[in-house]
């Protein structure tokens, strides 16, 4: 029976049998038997770490340690509100503080818990703790991002739209320019991909 820790660009969080590209934490969600309550985070940082670190192991839902989500690829952990983790995927975080800065016109880079306080403020939306979605021009996307089309998590790529499933993507398929999407998305992720940050996408052109 596989255990609820996978995460949907919806932000879900399933129980299926893929573990997918990438690991992540949102601190201790989980319970003695390894079972989620209501909880669906514990900490502001939402991380998106490296499978294999250093020759670290561990047993997943250890009692009293964080729950280890897992995610099909990095793009989609981005729509569901994560970042790169600093200490596993250092590159990467420092590739995003910099597309950060540059989208927020800033001075310096920003620190992590800068960066966490405004994703948090812009992935829950508070009377529902749900995903938090906003609407944009399809034509000003960057690839990277993720729109809700029917209702089921598309992924963004060379102005076209790839629907996801955790077999994996779609066919791509037309969207005009000037059509009003949903966005999954956080606003401050998509102004990182526009910025120039390149997450991770398992697809095969």
């Amino acid at each position: 029976m596989p255990l609820q820790n996978r995460v949907t660009p919806l932000g879900d969080i399933v129980a299926v049998p893929e573990r997918g590209a990438f690991m992540g934490n949102r601190g201790i969600l989980h319970d003695e038997y390894r079972q989620l309550g209501n909880r669906r985070w514990a900490l502001k940082a939402w991380l998106i770490r490296q499978l294999d670190f250093r020759g670290r192991h561990r047993a997943v839902m250890t009692p009293r340690r964080y729950t280890e989500l897992f995610f099909f690829d990095e793009a989609a952990a981005i729509a569901a509100g994560h970042r790169p983790c600093c200490e596993c995927r250092r590159d990467a975080f420092r590739a995003w503080q910099d597309a950060w800065r540059i989208a927020q016109a800033l001075d310096a880079p920003p620190r992590a818990r800068e960066i966490d306080a405004q994703l948090h403020a812009e992935r829950i939306t508070p009377p529902t703790r749900r995903q938090q979605r906003w609407q944009a021009r399809f034509g000003d996307l960057p690839d990277g991002a993720f729109v809700a089309s029917e209702s089921r998590p598309c992924l963004v790529r060379n102005a076209r739209l790839h629907g996801w499933t955790w077999q994996g993507y779609g066919p791509p398929s037309p969207c005009p320019a000037d059509e009003i999407v949903t966005v999954l998305t956080p606003p401050s992720s998509v102004a990182v991909l526009q910025a120039g940050y390149r997450p991770a996408v398992n697809i095969h052109d």
